[in-house]
C-alpha cells in the first residue's frame, strides 16, 4: 500500500462523498428493498478508482492505505447500509490471496478487470460445518492432471451469486493447516453451481450465496502459490478483513449519533425539542464516549499495520470492541428515534438489524477473545 498525506485523504474523503451522493444516496433504500445493487455500479466505482484504493498501481490500483480504507467506511457508512460496502468491495478479501500468492501471470489475468470493476471477486472459506476452524475445512481438491476436481460446498459467500472469480479455500493434502490450498474458480465453471441466501436480517442489498462444487474441474493454472502453502494467504487476509469490519462498526455507530442528534433537535416532545430532555442529552454523550476511544484505536492500529507490524491480538480485540459499540450506539440511536426507529427507511433501524453480521463476519466475538488470549500468552 502506499501511504497517503493529508492533502490525499481529503482529496479521496471528496470523491467518495460525491460519488455516493451522486450514484448511491438516490437509490440506496430501493435497492435494499429490492435485495440488490446494479451491476454497474462496480464499473462507475471502477472508473474513479475506489476500487482500486490500496492495490498496486502496475495492476490497476490507486494509491492507498489502511487509513484511506478507514475513510472509505466512514463515508460509505453515511448510506448506513453495511450491504452495500460488503457487496461493492468483496475484492477487498477476494482479491488478497491472488496478490500475495499468485504469480505474476496470475495477478495480470485476474486483478485489472477487478479493480476496474468489469470483474466481481468473491472469498470462500466459509463451509456450512464451520467458519473460524480453518483448518478442519472439508472442501477437497484432488489433483487429476492439469486439473483439480473440486467437490464440496462454501456458504455465506458475499457476492457469491454474481462473482466472476471466487478465491476457495481447499484441502489438497492431509488434515490439518498444512494440508489447505488456495484457488480461482471461474464463472461458467463446470460442476460449480450456486443458490442465494435471500432471508438475512440485515445486508439486505447484499447479494449472498452458498456455493456448491460437484467434481468441479479447475485448472492447475489457477492454484494460487504451492500446493498446500496456502493457509497463510488465510491468515493474513483475517487481519485486513477484521480491521475493515471494525472500521465499519466504527463509521456506522457515528451515524448513529448523528442521525440521533439531528432527530432529537428537530422531534418536539411537550412543546420542546428533544435534545433539551436531560436524558437524551446523556444518552448521546454515552454514545460519544463509547466512540471516541474506539476511532483512536482504530486508526493507530492502521498507522501500525501500514507500518509494517501484525499487531493480531490488538486487532482481535479492537473488532470486538468497534463491534459492541454500534451494537450500543444502534440501540441507544433507534431508543431515541422511538416509534420511528422501528419504522425501516431511518438508518438506524438499519444499522440496529446488522450489528451481529459485523460481531459475527470474520471471526465471532468469542473466536476473537480466544485468538487474543493465544496471542497475549494468557
Amino acid at each position: 500500500m502506499s501511504m497517503l498525506d493529508d492533502t490525499d485523504r481529503d482529496a479521496l474523503r471528496g470523491t467518495l462523498r460525491a460519488f455516493i451522493e451522486r450514484e448511491v444516496m438516490p437509490h440506496i433504500d430501493a435497492w435494499e428493498e429490492a435485495g440488490g445493487f446494479p451491476r454497474e455500479l462496480y464499473q462507475r466505482a471502477g472508473e474513479l478508482g475506489i476500487l482500486g484504493l490500496g492495490f498496486p498501481e502496475e495492476l490497476g490500483g490507486t494509491p492507498g492505505d489502511s487509513t484511506s480504507i478507514i475513510i472509505l467506511c466512514e463515508e460509505f457508512a453515511r448510506t448506513g447500509a453495511g450491504g452495500l460496502i460488503a457487496g461493492l468491495c468483496s475484492h477487498g478479501i477476494g482479491v488478497p490471496p491472488i496478490l500475495n500468492l499468485g504469480s505474476d501471470e496470475q495477478k495480470r489475468r485476474f486483478i485489472p478487470d477487478v479493480l476496474a470493476g468489469r470483474k466481481i471477486a468473491a472469498l470462500a472459506v466459509t463451509e456450512p460445518s464451520g467458519g473460524s476452524d480453518v483448518a478442519n475445512l472439508k472442501t477437497v481438491a484432488r489433483r487429476d492432471g492439469d486439473h483439480f476436481v473440486v467437490h464440496g460446498s462454501k456458504t455465506f459467500i458475499t457476492s457469491g451469486m454474481r462473482a466472476d472469480y471466487v478465491t476457495i479455500a481447499v484441502r489438497t493434502g492431509p488434515p490439518g493447516l498444512g494440508g489447505i490450498s488456495m484457488l480461482v474458480v471461474e464463472a461458467g465453471t463446470p460442476g460449480f453451481t450456486r443458490t442465494a441466501l435471500d432471508k438475512k436480517m440485515g445486508w439486505w442489498c447484499s447479494d449472498t450465496a452458498t456455493l456448491y462444487f460437484d467434481e468441479c474441474r479447475v485448472p492447475a493454472a489457477n492454484l494460487l502459490g504451492e500446493e498446500n502453502h496456502g493457509f497463510l494467504g488465510i491468515m493474513q487476509n483475517f487481519n485486513r478483513e477484521r480491521l475493515m469490519l471494525a472500521a465499519m462498526a466504527v463509521a456506522f455507530a457515528q451515524v448513529c449519533l448523528d442521525e440521533s442528534v439531528a432527530y432529537a433537535r428537530q422531534r418536539e416532545t411537550f412543546g420542546k425539542p428533544l435534545i433539551t430532555r436531560q436524558v437524551i442529552r446523556h444518552k448521546l454523550v454515552d454514545m460519544a464516549t463509547r466512540i471516541h476511544p474506539v476511532c483512536t484505536w482504530l486508526y493507530e492500529l492502521a498507522r501500525r499495520v501500514d507500518a509494517g507490524e501484525w499487531p493480531i491480538a490488538e486487532i482481535c480485540m479492537l473488532k470486538n470492541a468497534a463491534t459492541q459499540c454500534v451494537e450500543f450506539c444502534a440501540k441507544e440511536g433507534v431508543q431515541i428515534f422511538g416509534g420511528a426507529g422501528y419504522l425501516r427507511g431511518a438508518k438506524v433501524e438499519r444499522i440496529y438489524r446488522e450489528t451481529k453480521v459485523l460481531a459475527i463476519g470474520g471471526g465471532a466475538e468469542e473466536i476473537m477473545k480466544d485468538l487474543a488470549a493465544k496471542q497475549l500468552g494468557f
